[in-house]
């Protein structure tokens, strides 16, 4: 039996990715205001608790002004149900959206249009844009702007079988601790394990799309994440690198299967504004 294909304008997702890219770059999320407030009632070192003092009072501040200066390159992720027939073209009204957005909230433009000629592109497009089908005939656009201050301390590891849970954990806490105070800790480390080289580091980045109160759904990586959590906030880094108990907010991970000679891990990190916004169409 077949199913009523539900219309959708190209247009409507444009327009959602305009309202996002502001709302994500001015407002910080809920579940991050009630992470650092959970970290500041732990914390007991008088630096680390100034700094957390100040990221609360600079993310209630309200005012629509950027909640970091660097408003990062737009990475977008569409849930695309698989009963919708979108009138238009996708890719363009995404790029549409990034575009009128960071143009109508007056964000930093950060994009440069090739990786070694480095000339700015001057509208923060190309987004990057990830597109899943899922059952339904709705649209999910989550627009998660991602800054390279803490991009560019992330890494990718092709680790061996024989490696096994203790090379895992080796990866996760070497990359952090290398990281230090330049991601901007107080931090939340995203990790996917499984898949190929590419996939792979796809489950780090959606890993830090989970909201912060809520941990896997599986109990051993539930676990696994608390003792991580743990171990880095023992390391000592500490808010924006001046030591206290508080170098990471969350950690989150993904898995996926793999092949029989491979454990692929990455780690994305990202700082503690830990930006994304979500709306169904």
């Amino acid at each position: 039996m077949s199913s009523a294909v539900r219309e959708l304008q190209a247009q409507a997702v444009a327009d959602a990715v305009a309202r996002l890219s502001i709302q994500a770059n001015t407002c910080l999320p809920d579940d991050v205001k009630r992470a650092v407030a959970r970290a500041r009632r732990e914390e007991d070192w008088p630096p680390a608790q100034e700094i957390l003092d100040r990221i609360i009072e600079n993310g209630n501040a309200g005012g629509g002004f950027p909640i970091c200066q660097d408003t990062g390159m737009a990475c977008v992720f569409l849930e695309v149900g698989q009963d919708v027939h979108i009138t238009g073209n996708l890719a363009q009204a995404v790029e549409e959206g990034v575009r009128r957005g960071y143009a109508e909230g007056y964000l930093r433009k950060s994009v440069v249009s090739d990786p070694l000629e480095r000339v700015n592109s001057g509208d923060n497009t190309p987004a990057m844009l990830y597109t899943e089908l899922v059952p339904g005939d709705q649209v999910t656009v989550t627009v998660a702007p991602k800054g390279f201050g803490s991009e560019n301390m992330s890494r990718i590891a092709m680790l061996k079988p024989s490696d096994g849970l203790d090379g895992v954990k080796r990866f996760i806490l070497d990359t952090v601790e290398q990281a230090g105070p330049n991601p901007c800790p107080p931090i939340v480390v995203g990790v996917g394990i499984g898949g190929t080289f590419d996939k792979c580091a796809l489950l780090a980045k959606k890993a830090l799309l989970r909201d912060m109160d809520a941990p896997s759904p599986l109990p051993f990586y539930e676990s696994l994440e608390r003792e991580l959590l743990g171990r880095i906030n023992a390391l000592g880094i500490g808010p924006q690198g001046f030591g206290g108990r508080t170098t990471a907010l969350a950690v989150h991970i993904e898995t996926m299967p793999t092949h029989i000679a491979g454990l692929p891990c990455a780690v994305n990190i990202n700082c503690h504004v830990a930006r994304h916004a979500t709306e169904v169409l």
